[in-house]
């Protein structure tokens, strides 16, 4: 018999702390490893899988356009591209009007830096604390943990990092070659930081006043997992940019980059050669389709409140705080928090670090009631 473990560890490149499974199947929010052991699923890709593993309704789209066109170039028109760019103007806000299409999370956002470069002439981006939005050089740049970032400076210069939900901070920090504010509504790596209304709100109006672009990271928030098909629903925002990937296209690699009329992005200026194929944009409508006809948004509203509500009835000595919106949750505890992650592994939940001492939870939608319950309770027997 193969062993996977050892194969894979003789050709890739050491770049992922491994945890010692080999997965190989999965459906709705289920996981089986290579000797059919069973999982319930609280990553989903790390965001990516809100409808389920193997969706049948991308199952289906994927395998009927395999079979009519797999790759088309942006120098051409694609009928399933129109579509899916038609779908992404409908579901955003209304200021929003043009997309490019890439195929991550982390080339919406470099996307994103150059069209605010282009756009206003300026060079410099106010980010904030804690913030994640990826591992290419210029989301790298935008990214503030130190330990993404030191062996690879120098960076792209201009980036600054103000407090997250600190509005007299970000303030101060704007000067006359500010490009644009870059943020997340939810800050999913550094700790599942929830944004505060009445901050974004007066970011928003800080950018309009100044004629600053406002770039909001979506890539893990977006697509129902917050509660609504977006998190800026919360608020209100409406964003100059708009970032969006991991769950677009049920698990199919894809990224978007949603603009307003302020962008002026002449051609040539960016591309990308598998962005806007013709099979991840039939995933992406599939996915989308799924999403607003089984109304996700509802389902991650409901069984988040249902999971807070059970789970703030325990009393855990080791929990420090719970923070939830819809199905992404965060439990930051007293001690590091990786033993505990491990230790549901062995009794079959896996979940995700956010930070050195926070449990992050991003279940599919599609989690039934019953597997929350016994999420709930390994948990509990986690931490007691």
């Amino acid at each position: 018999m193969t062993n996977f473990r050892e194969l894979e560890n003789s050709y890739s490149l050491d770049v992922y702390l491994k945890r010692d499974l080999v997965l190989v199947r999965g459906k709705d929010a289920r996981l089986w490893d290579d000797s059919g052991k069973e999982y319930i699923d609280c990553m989903a890709g790390q965001g990516v899988a809100n409808i389920g593993h193997c969706n049948q309704s991308v199952v289906d789209a994927v395998t009927s356009q395999v079979q009519e066109l797999i790759n088309c170039t942006g120098s051409f028109y694609n009928n399933k591209r129109a579509q899916l760019m038609e779908k992404l103007i409908s579901i955003t806000p209304p200021n929003l009007k043009k997309v490019f299409l890439c195929n991550s999370g982390t080339e919406s956002v470099e996307a994103a830096l150059k069209f605010a470069r282009i756009s206003t002439g300026k060079t410099e981006f106010i980010c904030a604390m804690r913030s994640f939005h990826g591992r290419t050089m210029g989301a790298l740049s935008a990214t503030y943990n130190p330990k993404y970032r030191e062996d690879f400076k120098p960076l792209v210069p201009g980036f600054h990092f103000v407090p997250f939900n600190n509005f007299s901070k970000l303030s101060e920090s704007i000067n006359e070659n500010t490009a644009a504010v870059l943020l997340e509504i939810v800050q999913g790596e550094g700790g599942v930081n929830i944004g505060e209304p009445e901050y974004f709100h007066q970011v928003q109006k800080l950018c309009r006043q100044k004629g600053i672009l406002l770039i909001i990271d979506e890539v893990q928030t977006g697509f129902c997992r917050t509660g609504r098909m977006l998190a800026i629903e919360h608020f209100g925002l409406e964003p100059d940019i708009l970032c969006l990937a991991k769950s677009m296209a049920g698990g199919f690699p894809i990224g978007a980059t949603v603009c307003s009329d302020l962008l002026n992005i002449a051609p040539g200026i960016h591309g990308s050669t598998f962005g806007g194929n013709p099979l991840a944009c039939a995933a992406g409508l599939a996915a989308i389709d799924f999403m607003v006809r089984e109304n996700l948004a509802r389902h991650a509203e409901e069984k988040g409140e249902y999971f807070a509500s059970r789970f703030k009835n325990y009393s855990l000595s080791q929990v420090r705080d719970f923070r939830q919106i819809g199905l992404l949750i965060g439990i930051e505890l007293k001690r590091k928090s990786y033993p505990v992650i491990l230790e549901l592994q062995e009794r079959g939940i896996l979940v995700l670090p956010a930070g050195s001492t926070v449990i992050r939870l991003l279940p599919p939608l599609t989690i039934s009631y019953q597997d929350l319950d016994i999420v709930l309770e390994a948990i509990k027997s986690s931490l007691n």
